[in-house]
């Protein structure tokens, strides 16, 4: 690399941006509303699903077969980026979609046979599509000219604003339309990952070149100790990890506070178009503002989503909290990949961001699995205190990194 961080170009540049990779980026996005969906039902239901098959003793762990798909993430991001780089992207985001359907089957009939640990192996299983789903924002990159590398994967992650209304209202309207509840939202699952996986057929990727992958290469632990490597890999965990760790626990702690729970989806709906409404301008606003002011900025408003916690637990605040925590998401992701991609060679983007996608979602994992045993021994209060802790880690890094190298900052 030259050592300059690019991401965007001129308004002449950009005007030029071919009309076939508008269509490609543009189904591609549809594919990440879709799949994203399918991520914010799990969420809004998977833990209220096990409560229905679970005895009392075992509520901490409403939220393990969530956690497990994290961890089947953490386990997919190498496989699935290699398999990416040796046979092309519409494979792998197909054998993704495939994933996914047999992840929410399983789902399905655990619920159905009223068994827990077949319910996690569905999560587990889900975990590759949602791993899939995450390399949707570096295909972008390819589908684009380099001069559009900050809008493309804006323009991509803004497919969650569909997700933010499709998922979020299955979700409300699926649970009870038959016995046992919630397994009709798990069927849903199943039929919008077979919806992606003909999409797919339709996005022209780029060709598959033996010296994509042959070109010159440093190892994988020169590449992820620049220190911009770092800033972006700590800024997507950090982002994902605090996310990840209130947006889990909020469903639980909406009932455990006494609102009904029709408001969970609610609450997640307003979550979700916080995370992805922003991703229309985000990419225009870190051309002209920055990488590192848009991250944190994304900073503030994640302190903000949490005071907003600590104020009260209407649904009100539950809502703003949560909406808050969405647009923080989104400034500080957005902005971490549009960095990482300045950090490798196109024959190091395999193993450069699965190593990322790797480190995110083993710290997504974790968020996952704290949050509903945080949330039962210590409350909401304190798990909003843990997540306050966590951004503030995010800030000292880019404030570190800000002040070893103002060039590039």
């Amino acid at each position: 690399m030259d050592g300059s961080i690019k991401v965007g170009g001129t308004p002449a540049d950009i005007a030029r941006f071919p009309r076939r990779a508008v269509r490609n980026i543009a189904l591609l996005g549809i594919c990440q509303a879709l799949t994203q969906s399918c991520n914010t039902l799990m969420f809004a239901s998977s833990a209220l699903a096990v409560l229905t098959i679970v005895n009392p003793d075992l509520r901490m762990w409403a939220n393990l077969p969530v956690t497990l798909q994290h961890l089947g993430v953490m386990l997919s991001v190498f496989p699935a980026s290699m398999l990416m780089m040796r046979r092309g992207r519409k494979l792998g985001f197909r054998t993704g979609s495939l994933f996914g359907m047999t992840g929410a089957s399983c789902a399905a009939i655990g619920l159905q046979l009223g068994s827990f640990p077949v319910m996690c192996l569905g999560g587990l299983l889900l975990g590759y599509a949602v791993a899939n789903m995450q390399l949707y924002r570096f295909a972008a990159v390819e589908l684009a000219p380099v001069h559009f590398r900050a809008q493309a994967i804006s323009y991509v992650t803004s497919g969650g604003v569909i997700a933010g209304i499709v998922g979020p209202t299955l979700a409300r309207w699926t649970p009870d339309l038959w016995v046992p509840v919630f397994q009709a939202s798990f069927v849903a699952v199943i039929v919008i990952h077979a919806i992606v996986f003909i999409v797919l057929g339709f996005i022209e990727f780029p060709v598959v070149k033996a010296e994509d992958a042959a070109g010159p290469q440093r190892p994988l632990l020169q590449i992820v100790t620049q220190p911009a490597y770092m800033v972006a890999a700590a800024g997507a965990m950090i982002a994902f990890g605090v996310m990840s760790f209130v947006m889990a626990a909020s469903p639980l702690a909406i009932v455990q506070c006494g609102l009904d729970k029709a408001e969970a989806p609610i609450t997640i709906f307003v979550h979700v178009m916080g995370m992805f409404v922003p991703a229309f301008f985000t990419g225009h606003l870190i051309q002209r503002f920055g990488v590192f002011n848009m991250m944190t900025t994304g900073i503030a408003l994640l302190i903000a989503g949490v005071a907003v916690a600590l104020l009260g637990t209407t649904e009100w605040h539950f809502r703003g909290a949560l909406g808050l925590n969405g647009v923080g998401w989104n400034f500080m992701f957005v902005g971490a990949t549009t960095l990482l991609t300045t950090t490798y060679r196109p024959a190091e983007r395999g193993k450069a961001q699965a190593f990322n996608d790797f480190m995110v979602f083993g710290t997504t994992a974790t968020a996952s699995l704290m949050a509903s045993v945080v949330l039962e021994v210590k409350g909401w209060a304190f798990l909003n205190y843990l997540a306050f802790a966590l951004v503030c880690v995010a800030l000292a890094v880019i404030g570190v990194y800000r002040l070893r190298h103002p060039a590039r900052a």
